[in-house]
């Protein structure tokens, strides 16, 4: 073997062969790989974090805005509630406005358990939440409305009964005084008995007046016109005579005319009646009265009633 041919077979120092540089430019390519791989990764990885950031705000926000109207629709259902009261005490229709209450009521729970929310749902949430806003906006005014007519009806109400007590007050007066003149013409229109007198007549005929015995007495004479009068109507009147002895007891028998008669809500003996027709003449009346038996010693008193007034009196004596 030639000499040439032994120096090109043998490697010398700073002549290395060209596969082993190539293995060390594949290794230093592959780290600038690995290192970009793993810069992309934490890139990625941050994005990511970031991206679920701001998802995380955007989801607390919302939960936060549709609480905040979720409240509103509570404060509102309160509200509507008292609007409702308020106008049913005024008289205005509230049939309409129960059913709105009811239907927010139903949205409001809805919205609560509302388990997937978009921005839809929300803007659609907020847009009832406006919608109430302005209804009761709406009911102000309606309720400003009501006060007004109320507080004009109050008035009149308070006009009308002022007048109707005025009216009372003249009706009352007015009745006062025609009371007053019904008594003043009822007093007036009472009968009233002239010249009376009281005798007594013997089994002979014969009478005797003022004072006398009992053999002078078989029946008792009482006689008297009545007085003319105006005022009293033409019309049936009873006359009744009570003959009192001197203990004050009336002398009667049912047996010859005598009977009881009301007098201040009690029933009281007559000794004798008579019905007339009471025709202003001055008519002249006579009463007989049979006693049957002996009149005790003293004086008696005969009285005149026309029904349930005292219309004349007079007195005579038994020795």
């Amino acid at each position: 073997m030639s000499e040439d041919k032994k120096t090109q077979g043998t490697p010398t120092p700073g002549n290395k062969p060209p596969k082993k540089e190539s293995e060390g430019t594949n290794k230093t390519v592959i780290t600038v790989l690995i290192g970009v791989l793993f810069a992309i990764n934490l890139l990625l990885g941050y994005l990511w974090w970031q991206d679920n950031q701001d998802y995380q705000k955007q989801e607390s926000a919302m939960q936060s805005e549709i609480s905040a109207q979720v409240k509103k629709l509570d404060e509102l259902s309160v509200e509507l509630e008292e609007k409702i009261a308020t106008i049913e005490r005024l008289g205005g229709d509230v049939e309409e406005l129960k059913k709105v209450k009811a239907e927010l009521e139903a949205e409001k729970e809805k919205f609560k358990s509302q388990a997937n929310w978009a921005t839809t749902n929300l803007n659609r949430l907020k847009n009832k939440v406006e919608g109430y806003e302005e209804l009761l906006v709406q009911k102000d005014e309606e309720i400003a409305d009501l006060k007004a007519i109320n507080e004009a009806l109050y008035t009149e109400n308070t006009d009308l009964k002022t007048e109707k007590e005025n009216l009372n007050d003249s009706i009352g007066e007015l009745s006062e005084v025609r009371e007053q003149l019904q008594s003043k013409v009822e007093m007036a229109s009472r009968l009233k008995a002239e010249n009376i007198t009281v005798a007594a007549v013997n089994d002979r005929g014969k009478e005797r007046e003022g004072e006398f015995r009992n053999r002078h007495i078989d029946q008792l004479k009482v006689s008297f016109n009545l007085a003319k009068n105006d005022v009293a109507p033409i019309e049936g009147k009873d006359i009744f005579i009570r003959v009192i002895d001197n203990n004050g007891q009336v002398i009667f028998d049912v047996a010859k005319g005598s009977g009881t008669f009301m007098l201040n809500n009690k029933e009281e003996f007559y000794t004798s009646k008579k019905n007339i027709l009471f025709d202003n003449t001055r008519q002249q009346l006579t009463f007989l009265y049979e006693k049957g038996s002996e009149y005790e010693e003293g004086e008696y008193v005969v009285e005149i009633w026309a029904e349930d007034y005292i219309i004349g009196e007079e007195t005579f004596t038994v020795k």
